[in-house]
């Protein structure tokens, strides 16, 4: 049976709190902006490092290929 007269209630833990745009996108409680780093350099970064190890690693395998073309 739900609890008397609270139909939006969760239970024992208490209210549903609807979030806001601004916490959706990582800046809830306590959240000051500065000095945080930023999301889209960090994605920069990762993709400029996933890059580099594709291409170090097609460039061992050409070289892997030549060899067995060579003998």
């Amino acid at each position: 049976m739900p609890r008397g007269g609270a139909g939006n209630m969760l239970g024992v833990g208490g209210t549903r709190r609807t979030m806001g745009r601004e916490a959706l996108r990582g800046g809830g409680r306590g959240h000051t902006g500065v000095g945080a780093p930023d999301p889209l350099a960090h994605k920069r970064e990762l993709l400029r490092g996933l890059r580099a190890e594709r291409e170090a690693r097609e460039e061992a395998e050409a070289e892997a290929e030549a060899e067995v073309t060579e003998e």
